[in-house]
């Protein structure tokens, strides 16, 4: 009788160790921070640019080059199988899309100033934006903080891209 009592004890006390041993730390992407001041150029603007130059200044250190402009995509759900399988696809947007890669980004105060010209050759209006990076915790607060920077430019100007 005492071994039939033991038995369920000792299943009990195994089955909570396992479970909190797998509901410990959860492991982290392998994906590492881009340390860049993204662009993203709107459908409805993207006849009026031709080429693209960013000038981004943090903490008073400014790094400024062209910016390579490649076509902007939207994720379109392609629904899940049965068997739980999710997949999805990506597709063209109109939009046009660059980044201005940085020596390091933090979350301080940030100036960006951009410079193109139209596909005519006229130049664009030059524009400027302050604003401070963001930083959040995509992967949980165990997989550390990014912080991104991010800007629309469009007729109206330049401006800090949603959130």
């Amino acid at each position: 009788m005492r071994k039939s009592r033991l038995l369920p004890a000792l299943m009990t006390t195994a089955l909570l160790t396992s479970c909190y041993y797998y509901e410990g730390p959860q492991p982290c992407p392998a994906i590492a921070q881009a340390t860049a001041v993204s662009v993203t150029i709107p459908a409805s603007y993207v006849p009026q640019v031709a080429t693209l130059r960013l000038k981004a200044c943090q903490d008073g250190v400014c790094q400024e080059d062209a910016v390579e402009l490649r076509p902007g995509s939207v994720s379109v759900d392609q629904g899940c199988t049965p068997d739980g399988v999710c997949s999805a696809t990506a597709s063209p947007d109109g939009t046009l899309t660059g980044s201005l890669f940085l020596d390091s980004l933090t979350e301080a105060q940030m100036t960006v100033t951009a410079t193109g010209t139209s596909p005519d050759g006229v130049a664009l209006p030059v524009r400027t934006l302050d604003f401070r990076p963001r930083g959040d915790y995509p992967f949980g607060e165990q997989c550390g903080r990014f912080v991104t920077a991010s800007v629309v430019l469009d007729a109206e100007g330049l401006r800090e891209a949603p959130a």
